[in-house]
């Protein structure tokens, strides 16, 4: 699907912001309608996690052993669900991303989903995504984290912390850790003063793969359902091929193009 880099959707001081901060938002995307179809999708998929699981990239093994005290996190619900397939397509999503990431060609790498119940303890810890990511190069991805509850700091939004991205790659995070964890990796002058961004049900927070980010319990009534949705620039490629980048996706060799149905291409500059 093509989409014109003039109906891009920031102007150049929201590009700025993004370029200065690691991250913007909130950013309308969904109608209501949509949203309240995605729930229910969310809502199914989370439910019955342990017949989809071998269809899905990964489901956060710390939730399965401890759902009590772990958010439920899991990667490729695009392979089970036709609605979340087309958002990754969905130019609202990927004109956005090519953007901030200033890419005439897009790719898609994976999704995620994430789902705080109500008065749940679980976090997800202080994190860069690219420490996750370092199996592919180079380091041009941007996620588009999509609310569809509405969130603020009693419900676990996201926080951010401003400028995070230059800092160069921290050590990797498991999300059954304490939220505070990567602080004792930070070095002098890194300082960390994070900001929440609170979101409506439908609107959305992009971030740099380089920004430290992460989000607390929800000691909500109500529960925290997002989706991510994560995109890289289309020239990417493998830079460890010691295994296939996600599971069921093809083995790749080191410095071939991640390419391939799992990953196609979302958005051309016409």
């Amino acid at each position: 699907m093509s989409k014109d880099r003039q109906t891009a959707p920031f102007s150049p001081g929201q590009v700025a912001d993004f370029q200065r901060d690691g991250f913007l938002g909130p950013v309308p995307i969904l109608e209501v309608e949509e949203v309240l179809d995605l729930r229910e999708r969310v809502d199914y998929l989370c439910q019955n996690l342990d017949s989809l699981e071998p269809e899905l990239y990964e489901v956060e093994a710390a939730h399965t052993e401890h759902p009590e005290d772990v958010v439920c996190h899991f990667l490729g619900g695009w392979r089970v669900d036709e609605r979340l397939r087309e958002l990754v397509f969905d130019p609202r999503l990927t004109g956005a991303a090519a953007q901030l990431l200033e890419v005439d060609r897009l790719r898609f790498w994976h999704d995620q989903v994430f789902y705080k119940p109500a008065g749940h303890p679980g976090v997800v810890p202080w994190h860069q995504d690219y420490s996750y990511w370092t199996r592919t190069a180079p380091a041009r991805h941007v996620t588009i984290n999509i609310l569809l509850d509405n969130a603020g700091e009693e419900s676990g939004c996201l926080q951010f912390v401003p400028g995070s991205q230059e800092w160069g790659l921290l050590p990797s995070v498991g999300f059954d850790q304490p939220l505070e964890k990567i602080r004792e990796s930070l070095l002098a002058g890194q300082e960390f003063v994070p900001r929440a961004v609170p979101v409506t049900a439908g609107s959305a927070t992009i971030h740099h793969s380089h920004t430290l980010h992460g989000s607390g319990p929800n000691r909500s009534s109500r529960p925290r359902r997002a989706l991510a949705f994560n995109y890289m620039c289309a020239e990417t490629r493998v830079a460890d091929d010691s295994a296939p980048l996600l599971r069921g996706a093809p083995h790749l060799s080191q410095g071939e193009l991640v390419a391939g149905e799992l990953f196609p291409v979302v958005w051309k500059a016409l």
